[in-house]
């Protein structure tokens, strides 16, 4: 399976259900974006394409972080909010009790493929 690449990170998510959610997300990304490749990079789950960073995870006690980069977040603003989680200028986070919104993160996903599509580096040049 692509995702074996993120078994000993699932396996330090101390808590059972977080885990498995956890673990859910990452495989419907991996389901859902074939051509997209998993990989562990600072100990965070992501998500590459052409050596570019597409998009990323992370987890805390309270909420799984998504990280669109800045511009992923910037552009999805607005149903970032309406889905109720909470944002920052690089993440969103999704509370363990709040739904997952696959339709917005199949839309961010995309967004990033076609956007970084001929971005030679890992981290697309912010503009500031």
């Amino acid at each position: 399976m692509r995702t074996d690449v993120f078994a000993a990170f699932l396996a330090q998510i101390d808590n059972p259900q977080n885990q498995r959610r956890t673990g859910e997300i990452l495989q419907w990304v991996a389901d859902t974006f074939e051509t997209l490749v998993p990989c562990i990079k600072w100990n965070q789950p992501m998500f590459t394409e052409h050596g570019t960073y597409i998009i990323g995870f992370s987890v805390s006690k309270k909420h799984l972080a998504v990280s669109p980069e800045q511009e992923g977040i910037r552009r999805f603003a607005n149903e970032i909010q309406r889905s109720g989680y909470e944002s920052s200028k690089m993440l969103f986070r999704i509370g363990w009790d709040r739904p997952v919104n696959y339709a917005l993160l199949a839309r961010i996903i995309a967004f990033n493929r076609t956007a970084k599509a001929d971005c030679p580096t890992f981290w697309r040049k912010e503009n500031k």
